[in-house]
């Protein structure tokens, strides 16, 4: 199953101290600001809705959002990053909308997370608000964005510094600029590198960091909305490396997304034979080495096939390091 957020940001110019410099980013898409945006957009699994604007009708909007009844589907709220001015009053806001609503939040996405520390705060600012909205303590997850040279250096440490995490997210855009990739295409490959797929070094840390503490691996967005076929080879190249979704920016690259994350029939009927021949051969047959024809079954390829099933039940959530499968929050 693609694991599907949608993103629309319009995020301002900011700086910080502990952050560096100011950099400014273009709006990508002000939908954020329109209600409209959420219904247009609610066939997508989980739903992502936006407050990294600094505008205060972009928090009353996904706090509104968030308040609604989405049909059981994963509801996410992007917020603005640790070191701004607005970031605690974001996620204040929509998880006390959250506590009046109807399906609640499921996940704050934390953008440019660049030490453990982002999420550390952001942990114990959600158990304070879960606290006073009346929700469970515990109950919001959280998914850390990589989108620069310092997050990329300590995504290891990110990835291991809350129970609430549950995915790191690559962001391109951001990850260019700072470490100075000479392109404008984001998502894309830059013209002249001859190296093979220029996001390679960063996707795999990401998935390391993110398949040693049992977390998802979600990769970017590809801004060329337009460009089927571009977005389709860049999910294909993370789908292939073992990334669990990807994020779309616009409806018509949704169907794409989910089939290229989604095993195919061919590959469930098969994991479901391995799974079988496993099973059968260990509790009826008794025997430690078990084949399925030719090919010898072992742990990692039934953790494999475990997996894929898991996947197209749409249950899956993450992986463990001992190959146990974690369930979704809501299942």
């Amino acid at each position: 199953m693609a694991r599907v957020a949608i993103d629309a940001a319009c995020i301002p110019a900011h700086a910080c101290a502990a952050c560096g410099p100011a950099r400014p980013r273009d709006p990508v898409s002000r939908q954020a600001l329109n209600p409209r945006y959420y219904r247009v957009r609610a066939g997508a699994d989980p739903l992502l809705c936006e407050t990294s604007s600094a505008k205060p009708q972009a928090r009353a909007s996904a706090a509104a959002a968030v308040a609604g009844d989405w049909g059981g589907r994963t509801v996410a709220v992007r917020v603005n990053d640790a070191c701004t001015q607005w970031a605690h009053r974001d996620v204040i806001e929509v998880v006390s909308a959250a506590g009046a609503g109807a399906a609640g939040i499921d996940v704050i996405v934390l953008p440019k997370v660049t030490s453990p520390g982002h999420v550390v705060w952001l942990d114990l600012l959600l158990g304070q608000a879960e606290q006073e909205a009346g929700l469970p303590l515990g109950r919001t997850g959280i998914e850390a964005q990589i989108e620069d040279a310092s997050g990329l250096a300590a995504v290891n440490a990110i990835a291991a510094a809350s129970p609430r995490l549950e995915a790191l997210v690559f962001g391109p855009a951001d990850f260019m600029a700072s470490v100075g990739i000479r392109s404008l295409d984001v998502g894309g490959q830059p013209e002249g590198y001859a190296g093979g797929d220029v996001y390679y070094y960063a996707l795999m840390r990401i998935l390391i960091a993110a398949r040693a503490h049992g977390l998802q691996a979600i990769d970017g967005p590809y801004l060329k909305v337009r460009d089927a076929e571009g977005f389709r080879r860049s999910a294909a190249s993370a789908a292939a490396l073992g990334f669990d979704g990807k994020w779309v920016l616009h409806p018509d690259q949704i169907g794409a997304a989910n089939e290229v994350f989604a095993p195919s029939q061919a590959e469930f009927e098969r994991a479901s034979r391995i799974i079988d021949a496993y099973a059968h051969a260990t509790t009826v047959d008794q025997r430690g080495a078990v084949m399925l024809g030719d090919e010898m079954i072992d742990e990692a390829r039934l953790t494999r096939a475990r997996l894929i099933v898991a996947c197209l039940t749409r249950k899956i959530c993450a992986v463990r390091p001992n190959g146990a499968i974690t369930l979704r929050r809501n299942e």
